[in-house]
């Protein structure tokens, strides 16, 4: 689909979203009312994030029909929709401008400072917690969110602060939409290769990113992370070849108009390093030392979520607090309020002394990073995990990662593959995965693996539901079928 060139806040004029419902468009929706914009919507069908938008004065559809977008001066659309939807083409017909949702987030920046934070993994919660440290200390941010975020009970607002929060997504390129003032890299690993086609591309990408960042910012990247390292030493080899921006600085000072570098982690090279750490349940403490001026500092973080991704994830908030203008002991204390995500390792109840969480892993790395924090959560207890594999390209791609991650689980039941907007491939199913783990783990019906879950669980144990598609439903029903006592006979495949 051709774009138009992404306008201001104040060109945008009347605004029509095509598939408003979902979790990003009506984030931008709401942004954009509560700026005084004029907003309509259609989504395919009715629901809960509608009626919330209709209550915000937004004039909201459920389906899709040409003149409902009849009198759009600007019209929103996601990378789902076709070019051959209906409102859309009478959009083009009209006149109209026809823009990305990004875009569409981009002009709602306008006249604020912003943080955009990008990765493969973890963008969704560092951009939660980096929220809820800002709002704790009074700064009132703007933000939009992939989940809502605990405690502010929503994805998005216009906050009167100077400070815009945006989750920057990379999977289809348009996060370099944005010009932030800081730039937050968690990490960087292929995915989203059904768009990419290639690793490079994604490090390329990535690259583009980050020379996005306005005059005088700040890149905080992972040192950790061997992506996020090597995006670092990219960077700094193109401006000794004289080929990123001319004010470059190249180091840890930054000065004049050049953009600073800061690293956090656990490597000894950090900026702001973690020199311990400690998780347990769902809770996480740590030590973060840190240095300005020659002066080195130390600070406390003491986390109401468990887990060492979460640790590192709290580092780049820390240091992204630091960046708005916070004191050291500010940041922290604004990210001991932080208490998670939606379907961030998501506490969905207990039955039966078994607990059960959701999680929208997607991807090996994070499949482990949330068994990893079951694991600690669970203690003595066991670990089961009902996955759900997104995508086909994806598990074709990933099959032997998955494998791995999911064997850190002490069982595992894997359902068909969630093809979202893909159609199938010829030889790509789930078995991909439990071809290579242990026992018969694959259960296509739903039923019988939601029974085969519940009747390995016993009490003090952890079930987590994980993937990007609608097996977040399912939590609900294995907490029923807990509460009474249903549970089938496993019989594997």
């Amino acid at each position: 689909m051709r774009y138009s060139s992404t306008p201001s806040a104040e060109e945008l004029g009347n605004v029509h979203f095509v598939g408003i419902g979902g979790a990003g468009m009506s984030a931008i929706a709401r942004i954009l009312l509560a700026r005084s914009v004029t907003v309509s919507g259609s989504d395919a069908r009715d629901s809960e994030i509608l009626a919330q938008l209709g209550s915000l004065g937004a004039t909201v559809h459920a389906g899709h029909n040409a003149e409902w977008a009849g009198s759009a001066d600007t019209v929103v659309v996601s990378t789902a929709i076709r070019s051959d939807n209906p409102e859309v083409r009478a959009a083009t017909a009209a006149g109209a401008r026809v823009i990305h949702r990004s875009q569409a987030l981009a002009a709602a920046m306008d006249g604020k400072s912003v943080v955009a934070v990008a990765g493969t993994h973890g963008k969704t919660t560092t951009t939660a917690m980096i929220t809820v440290m800002l709002h704790h200390n009074g700064l009132d941010p703007s933000f939009a969110v992939g989940g809502d975020v605990a405690g502010l009970s929503v994805n998005a607002a216009h906050g009167s602060g100077d400070w815009f929060i945006a989750e920057a997504d990379e999977s289809d390129g348009s996060f370099l939409n944005y010009r932030p003032n800081v730039a937050v890299v968690t990490n960087v690993e292929p995915d989203h290769l059904d768009h990419y086609g290639s690793p490079e591309a994604v490090y390329a990408a990535f690259d583009s990113f980050v020379d996005r960042l306005a005059p005088g910012g700040t890149l905080i990247a992972c040192a950790d992370d061997g992506g996020a390292g090597a995006l670092v030493e990219r960077l700094r080899e193109r401006a000794r070849d004289g080929r990123a921006a001319a004010e470059w600085a190249g180091d840890d000072r930054g000065g004049g108009g050049g953009i600073r570098v800061l690293t956090y982690g656990f490597s000894e090279s950090s900026t702001v390093r973690i020199v311990s750490s400690e998780s347990w349940d769902r809770t996480s403490t740590a030590v973060l030392e840190f240095g300005d001026g020659g002066t080195v500092r130390r600070q406390e973080l003491v986390l109401a979520v468990p887990g060492t991704h979460n640790i590192l994830n709290a580092a780049a908030a820390f240091a992204a607090g630091l960046q708005a203008g916070l004191t050291a002991d500010a940041a922290a204390e604004g990210l001991s309020a932080f208490s998670g995500a939606a379907r961030r390792f998501e506490f969905k109840g207990e039955a039966g002394g078994v607990r059960v969480f959701d999680d929208y892993a997607h991807h090996p790395t994070e499949v482990l990073a949330a068994l990893t924090a079951a694991r600690t959560v669970a203690g003595p207890g066991r670990v089961h995990v009902l996955f759900q594999p997104h995508l086909f390209s994806r598990t074709k791609e990933f099959a032997v990662g998955f494998a791995d991650a999911l064997s850190a689980a002490d069982s595992a039941t894997v359902m068909d593959i969630y093809p979202a907007r893909e159609d199938p491939m010829e030889g790509v199913t789930s078995e991909l995965i439990t071809g290579r783990l242990a026992g018969r783990c694959y259960q296509p019906d739903l039923q019988r693996a939601l029974d085969r879950v519940v009747s390995m669980a016993s009490c003090g144990d952890i079930v987590l539901t994980v993937g990007a598609g609608d097996v977040t439903q399912y939590g609900p029903l294995i907490l029923n079928r807990l509460e009474g006592g249903t549970v089938g006979n496993d019989q594997g495949d």
